[in-house]
């Protein structure tokens, strides 16, 4: 038996660190990555500093979806984030790189 649950628990394994390379493909592929970095603050904040600031915020996955939906202005400085329509990125894979965002881009 013990031997039956071997490859799950190494495909289980392995998903890991592929969700997080899939979350940023996603995110580059709608252009997240054209204002923003893992670890660097570019036109936008770096996605480690957005994920102190919200450690610990339990709405801060629809707050940050709701952002990129609806762009904004004002909290991290003038330079405002445009929005990103649904046709530039999908539901679930906005819910995936926000996971990811939160995770500080790793």
């Amino acid at each position: 038996m013990k031997f039956l649950m071997l490859p799950v628990v190494l495909a289980l394994g392995a998903s890991l660190p592929l969700t997080a390379m899939a979350s940023e493909a996603i995110a580059k592929q709608a252009g997240c990555l054209a204002c923003h970095a893992k670890d660097k603050k570019l036109v936008g904040p770096a996605f480690k500093d957005i994920a102190a600031k919200y450690q610990g915020d339990a709405g801060a996955p629809a707050k940050l979806a709701d952002k990129v939906r609806q762009g904004g202005k004002g909290v991290w400085g003038a330079i405002p984030m445009p929005p990103n329509p649904a046709a530039r990125i999908g539901d679930a894979d906005l819910k995936a790189v926000v996971a990811w965002i939160l995770k500080g881009g790793v």
